[in-house]
């Protein structure tokens, strides 16, 4: 084979080698997407309608859960009312054991911190006609609590450091102002407003409830009973 001929043969292999330069490997479409190649078909978008129905879901379950809190608190407050009602009672039997009379009084105007008790401020709270725990209006919730509250402590200036005899021993939180500090002003109850104390029966068979005592807390109402009462039968109290 001569040198023409060689060249000839070489070139003509070389020519079956070469790749057309318009021939390119294409990739399945979901093929691209899983190698990292960006597709606007390859991701779905959140229409308006599915967006507006997530929303809707979201909103409604924050409001289940928000309302189960809500009553799981209010549960909670009435039960540790229930309780607290129960303590004070027995205490009240206990300062009667020793002293003959429930907790009544006081007979003259008594100075408690800077709270002046009115003569007589037990028998003059009435929970057939007064049912605001909220009000300044004389004889106040906390006025008839914070005497009792002297009586069965001990703590006869509202100092929270009982000097005398003691019948019960009042948790911080059952005292107002919250927070363990300063002159006591009342006994709370658990939805913040003041327990109710009266001996209103005693004085007038007319007023009050029991014979005995009255002790009670509005739930959290600040609502006079009415004609038909359909505010008392909601508070939590010894009667």
């Amino acid at each position: 084979m001569t040198n023409a001929e060689k060249v000839a043969a070489a070139r003509d292999r070389h020519s079956r080698l070469v790749i057309d330069s318009s021939f390119v490997i294409r990739l399945p479409r979901r093929s691209r997407a899983k190698a990292g190649h960006s597709s606007s078909s390859a991701w779905s978008a959140f229409t308006l309608i599915e967006l507006i129905v997530v929303v809707t879901v979201i909103t409604i379950l924050a409001g289940l859960v928000l309302s189960t809190a809500g009553y799981a608190r209010k549960k909670g407050a009435r039960a540790r009312a229930e309780t607290e009602i129960a303590a004070m009672s027995a205490a009240i039997e206990s300062y009667k054991a020793d002293n003959g009379i429930y907790p009544r009084g006081p007979a003259t105007n008594t100075t408690i911190g800077t709270i002046t008790i009115p003569a007589n401020v037990t028998d003059s709270l009435d929970a057939r006609t007064y049912g605001n725990p909220t009000s300044n209006t004389n004889p106040t919730y906390g006025e008839t609590s914070l005497y009792l509250y002297t009586l069965l402590s001990g703590d006869t200036n509202g100092s929270r450091s009982p000097g005398g005899k003691s019948y019960m021993q009042f948790k911080p939180n059952m005292l107002l102002p919250s927070g363990g500090t300063g002159t006591v002003t009342a006994i709370a109850d658990p939805f913040g407003n003041s327990y109710g104390y009266s001996t209103a029966n005693q004085a007038n068979p007319n007023n009050g409830y029991n014979p005995t005592f009255d002790l009670w807390s509005t739930s959290g109402l600040t609502t006079n009973p009415g004609n038909p009462d359909t505010i008392t039968p909601q508070w939590i109290k010894n009667w």
